[in-house]
């Protein structure tokens, strides 16, 4: 199997560079040091903790709400690194729970905690209840992992946003865009930093991952074929959140810089690609029966079926952006990374309504989309929601 890098149509490594020129003051500040990391054992979480991991931390906590990823994340660990001099523990924990405020109050001293759980996919806003999680997940659950940091005395919090914040057009990118104006009310207490990057290729849960999915159970493969995509590997997306978290100042975002190390690919392209170096010749079927038919021929023949179409489902942004126009970037600092360089920008009045309206839906247990979207543009007017009325799970 060619390398991931290759497959997304890449000779280069985005941040190699960078993480050189700064290795001894990356790993004299992890090895002093203790980490809490939220969210790990998700792709980009898996790949942060790795890379704080393999640099010796005196303490490395991880949660995750997933029970069994996090089994899968110490058996890789173990079987790749070994042991560390430090303590290495993790903890199978909803963020939002009791328990996890339990087992905040009973250790909770971190240098840095970093926070990488996410809702993640579009396809989450196509329902209230699910949309509702999203806000919980990516909004306030961050606020009060903030929160309970600044009243341990955390020295850095670290969270991810997504390159889709920057004038979003679908409610998983205002969702990050409204938790960035979450984080900048507590920069007032606490140092803070964030990221935004493209898509991490063969992600768990992403299209290029469900590509292996496909192929194990003889299935088509189906991807948008007018839809053009930055993608980073695990390991960088890995390596940019530590940079961000180590080395950013207060509110900082970091970000890809966009170069021949990071370029557009589609999804259609790297399907052919990926099948290609599987010994399989793609097939362009019309539609997704003969698709699902194909499925059981084919293969015996060397060729495999795809369905390549155009996308028309709520949420899908024309094209990627790590920044707007009237945000304050350094180019200078970092060979590969950009830096959004940000001052408090936040409207108290806002947040607050914004925190009682969302607090009276739940109180209710009665919502709509419609109404969390009236509140959504209420945060950010210019928000590009547009509304199609069809969603990724009516499409196979």
């Amino acid at each position: 199997m060619q390398s991931t890098l290759t497959l997304i149509g890449r000779s280069k490594v985005l941040l190699d560079q960078d993480i050189v020129q700064n290795s001894e003051k990356l790993r004299t500040s992890i090895e002093d040091s203790s980490f809490l990391i939220l969210g790990g054992a998700g792709s980009i979480g898996q790949a942060v903790t790795k890379e704080i991991f393999k640099r010796n931390p005196k303490k490395l906590h991880v949660v995750d709400i997933s029970e069994n990823n996090m089994v899968e994340l110490v058996r890789d660990i173990r079987s790749s690194f070994g042991y560390i001099d430090g303590e290495f523990a993790t903890f199978s924990l909803d963020i939002g729970s009791i328990e996890y405020d339990a087992f905040i109050k009973n250790d909770g001293q971190y240098d840095y905690v970093l926070n990488l759980s996410a809702l993640k996919h579009v396809r989450s806003e196509s329902d209230p209840f699910t949309l509702m999680r999203m806000i919980d997940t990516n909004i306030f659950n961050t606020d009060k992992t903030i929160k309970q940091s600044i009243q341990n005395g955390t020295k850095k919090y670290f969270c991810v946003s997504t390159d889709k914040a920057a004038n979003p057009v679908n409610m998983m990118g205002a969702s990050k865009r409204i938790m960035e104006m979450f984080v900048h009310r507590n920069s007032n207490n606490m140092k803070v930093s964030m990221a935004r990057f493209a898509n991490v290729a063969f992600s768990d849960g992403s299209l290029l991952h469900s590509f292996n999915k496909r192929i194990e159970k003889n299935q088509p493969i189906v991807a948008p074929n007018d839809i053009k995509r930055y993608f980073v590997t695990p390991q960088e997306s890995g390596e940019l959140c530590l940079m961000s978290c180590i080395f950013g100042d207060n509110r900082d975002i970091f970000f890809p810089k966009l170069s021949e190390n990071l370029h557009l690919i589609s999804f259609a392209d790297i399907a052919v690609k990926y099948l290609k170096d599987l010994g399989y010749e793609p097939y362009l079927c019309k539609d997704e029966d003969e698709a699902r038919a194909l499925a059981k021929t084919l293969p015996q023949e060397g060729k495999y079926p795809c369905l390549f179409t155009s996308s028309d489902t709520t949420g899908e942004k024309d094209f990627e952006e790590f920044f707007t126009d009237n945000e304050t970037l350094d180019m200078e600092r970092f060979e590969n990374l950009g830096v959004i360089k940000n001052e408090a920008a936040y409207d108290e009045v806002l947040l607050d309504s914004f925190e009682e309206k969302i607090t009276a839906f739940k109180a209710n247990l009665s919502w709509t989309k419609e109404d969390i979207v009236k509140e959504f543009f209420k945060m950010i007017p210019d928000f590009g929601h547009k509304e199609t009325g069809k969603y990724l799970d009516g499409k196979m």
